[in-house]
């Protein structure tokens, strides 16, 4: 793509960086961009700064947050003993829009994936043992594994049962009822499939 300018080819080239977006698409945001009042253009990359310089990640469940720690893990409402583990950000905010769960979570950030070179040290599974090992920030007596439907989800799954049974300290290791499609992750789930599954959750095998 020949631009004329270089300014316009680096805005260009940055934009084309996000997910699903195209050379064409980053040209068209770059140019809207141009259009716009500078002070507007400013509030714009000072928010896309923000995301890494004032965005935090929660101490215990690993959401984002504006704090150290998060609105649900510090809500006096919600039922700390209960962890839902899901596999990121977004399943988070799939879980609170059906509003039928009140526990709190553990947000792994990604799943057991060999051939994209995922290994359980590159989640925070350590994070989970321990908390629910050490009752930080409270005891845990379930733990929800609420993970993607697919090979990678279901051998995390495995893997996180097998490492917390080895814990020995009698916690209840559940599993989403089957509502949610195989091979389907929660965020694409509708809400209402998805507050029967949390609601109805079963024991893992």
């Amino acid at each position: 793509m020949n631009l004329p300018s270089k300014i316009l080819e680096q805005a260009v080239e940055q934009l084309s960086l996000l997910p699903g977006v195209g050379k064409r698409s980053a040209l068209r945001y770059a140019l809207h961009l141009v259009k716009e009042d500078e002070m507007r253009v400013r509030e714009f990359a000072e928010a896309i700064v923000g995301l890494k310089t004032q965005l935090h990640r929660c101490r215990y469940c690993h959401n984002v947050s504006d704090s150290e720690v998060c609105p649900i893990c510090s809500s006096e409402k919600r039922q700390r003993g209960i962890v839902c583990v899901v596999e990121n950000v977004q399943d988070v905010m799939a879980l609170e829009n059906t509003q039928q769960y009140k526990g709190v979570y553990h947000v792994l950030g990604g799943v057991i994936s060999p051939i994209d070179g995922v290994g359980p040290a590159d989640l925070e599974i350590g994070s989970l043992l321990r908390r629910v090992q050490e009752s930080e920030p409270a005891k845990v007596e379930e733990v929800i594994l609420a993970l993607p439907t697919t090979m990678e989800g279901d051998t995390t799954n495995f893997y996180l049962s097998r490492q917390l049974r080895l814990l020995d300290v009698g916690v209840k290791i559940t599993t989403l009822a089957r509502g949610v499609a195989i091979g389907d992750s929660l965020e694409y789930a509708d809400e209402i499939t998805l507050g029967r599954s949390i609601v109805h959750r079963i024991p893992f095998e």
